[in-house]
């Protein structure tokens, strides 16, 4: 039984069937571990009590000693290539890198202190789902090679992975200076050509008048979502979202069991460095509603931050890397949705077809124009 004192706790993602003692698999859309080998299913049991969510209070963690966090080992693997540090599969000696395809000589492997995650967000969408979603989007690329579409057809290219992301709450108080723009209305004169003569006519311009605005707004953010990674290009990973946190389980080690897990990158506090611009748009948005008028201009604006909490989470992605042309190209689909995000590369040889074919085109139109005009 564990210990629930223990501040350290250790995973490899490794759990054993009780029936054979084959490696077991988390089974996305259930509550169980399946094995893959005699089929036996080994509940995960959890509380039947909806999950009472905990914040941890940003400041006093700062402030605080982060030794004193709790904390787990993770046995991980660097690649050299992109960066990432990922835990390793069972009984693996050979990989490659899920983030950039990078063969991996695991062996190398290392122990990594990492602060423990509070909770995670179990796979939903199972490999043959997010696969056929994945292909999907592929075909519907145009102009991708088409060694990309054969590269589509291999499931085993798509791993699942647990991302970690952070999650902030605060508190906001925004002080604004601005312009307040009221639109009205004068009747311009103006000279037009109209069957060869030259008349006179009216016409309505719209004109600003300008009055200068002040105020405080206050604004309350809940679970705003930070990537505690820099593996994977954040304006695809946030075109995976939403994600449906308020199903969120309290963490459990056998979730992650069959899948593996990045460990963030990013601490906590430039976590919260980079939650602020996410949160400055909508604080821009209601500093635009309270000025008022009928368009506005924020001069300054300056905010203060309290009440700050924050929680660490794991999000489930399917991810996949593609090396075309030495470049490497990441597929996201999301592992709760199914959506699919992702970079592609482009043929060049197919794009010279087709300039090549509409030139041909243009040229055959210009031809038989030619001829017609001939004749006539």
């Amino acid at each position: 039984m564990e210990n629930p004192d223990e501040k350290i706790s250790q995973t490899n993602n490794d759990v054993k069937c009780k029936d054979c003692g084959a490696h077991l698999k988390f089974a996305p859309g259930t509550s169980h571990l399946k094995c893959e080998y005699c089929g036996a299913e080994n509940v995960i049991e959890t509380s039947k009590d909806p999950v009472k969510v905990e914040e941890i209070d940003f400041e006093k963690f700062i402030a605080a000693n982060v030794e004193a966090a709790d904390t787990q080992e993770v046995n991980t693997v660097n690649c050299k290539s992109c960066g990432a540090t990922t835990t390793l599969k069972p009984n693996v000696t050979a990989d490659h890198c899920p983030f950039c395809d990078t063969p991996l000589v695991v062996e190398k492997g290392s122990t990594t202190k990492i602060i423990k995650p509070k909770y995670v967000l179990p796979f939903k969408i199972e490999q043959k789902s997010a696969f056929d979603n994945f292909k999907n989007w592929v075909n519907a690329l145009w102009f991708a090679p088409n060694d990309l579409k054969a590269y589509a057809y291999n499931a085993d290219k798509l791993n699942g992975m647990y991302l970690p992301y952070w999650t902030y709450d605060s508190n906001t108080t925004s002080s604004y200076t601005g312009l307040r723009g009221t639109y009205y209305y004068v009747t311009e004169t103006y000279t037009t050509t109209e069957n060869g003569r030259s008349v006179t006519r009216t016409r309505q311009v719209q004109k600003t008048s300008w009055t200068p605005a002040w105020g405080k707004v206050r604004n309350a953010f809940d679970d705003v979502l930070v990537l505690a990674s820099n593996s994977l290009p954040e304006k695809y990973t946030r075109e995976l979202e939403p994600w449906d946190l308020q199903n969120i389980a309290a963490f459990n080690e056998k979730y992650l069991s069959g899948f593996r897990t990045e460990c963030y990158q990013v601490d906590v506090k430039t976590g919260f460095e980079k939650a602020k611009p996410i949160m400055a748009e909508t604080i821009r948005e209601t500093v635009r509603r309270d000025i008022g008028g009928d368009t506005q201009q924020i001069e300054t604006l300056n905010t203060s931050y309290n009440d700050i909490t924050f929680k660490h989470i794991l999000l489930p992605i399917w991810l996949s890397a593609y090396r075309y042309n030495e470049k490497v190209y990441r597929f996201m689909v999301n592992g709760r949705t199914g959506e699919v995000q992702g970079e592609r590369p482009y043929s060049a040889i197919k794009i010279a077809l087709l300039v090549i074919a509409i030139l041909i085109a243009l040229t055959a139109i210009a031809y038989f124009y030619f001829q017609s005009q001939q004749g006539k």
